[in-house]
């Protein structure tokens, strides 16, 4: 920056800014300010390009936004449909509730009654059946399947002798 000078005939020359004593040491300080307006070109377009991330940073999470609460309403929909109550008690249902089929259900334990869903009963067992299966376990337990008899391993396995181990090979 170049301060203006006034020169009377003979006299020393002042600097007409008098509140700067190094306004007139400093003359050659024009290269600095060059960078610094280079510099102040920088800082514009990072803030141009920050605002523009920004931009997109905000669509996309309310896109992410649109789309987990389209999932969380399906997945209500869904479960309420399977239980064969009315998809429209889901707007009572609150928003922090989990969007799984367990925490619905849970949900719909608890708060069910209001709306007149009563959850319907685990179907028991007959202890006559439980007992059909024990035993079929039991005989199960142990046996060969036929693609296991069928096993190429389990017929070399079983073979008495070398000639019966090379007729098997041999696919007789």
């Amino acid at each position: 920056m170049r301060c203006a000078t006034t020169t009377i005939k003979g006299e020393i020359a002042m600097s007409e800014n008098r509140d700067n004593y190094w306004a007139d040491e400093d003359d050659e300080e024009d290269t600095p300010q060059q960078e610094f307006l280079s510099d102040t070109d920088l800082v514009k377009k990072l803030r141009k390009q920050l605002k523009a991330e920004q931009r997109k940073n905000k669509e996309l999470e309310n896109s992410y936004g649109e789309l987990t609460k389209a999932q969380k309403e399906r997945i209500l929909k869904d479960v309420l449909s399977s239980k064969g109550v009315s998809p429209k008690i889901a707007q009572f249902i609150p928003a922090d509730i989990e969007a799984s089929e367990d925490a619905i259900n849970a949900w719909l334990e608890s708060n069910g009654d209001v709306f007149g869903y009563t959850p319907t009963a685990k179907p028991q067992v007959n202890n006559e059946d439980i007992s059909s299966m024990q035993k079929m376990d039991a005989v199960l337990t142990g046996a060969d399947s036929p693609a296991s008899s069928d096993d190429m391993l389990n017929r070399i396995a079983g073979a008495d002798s070398e000639e019966e181990i090379l007729s098997i090979l041999s696919g007789q």
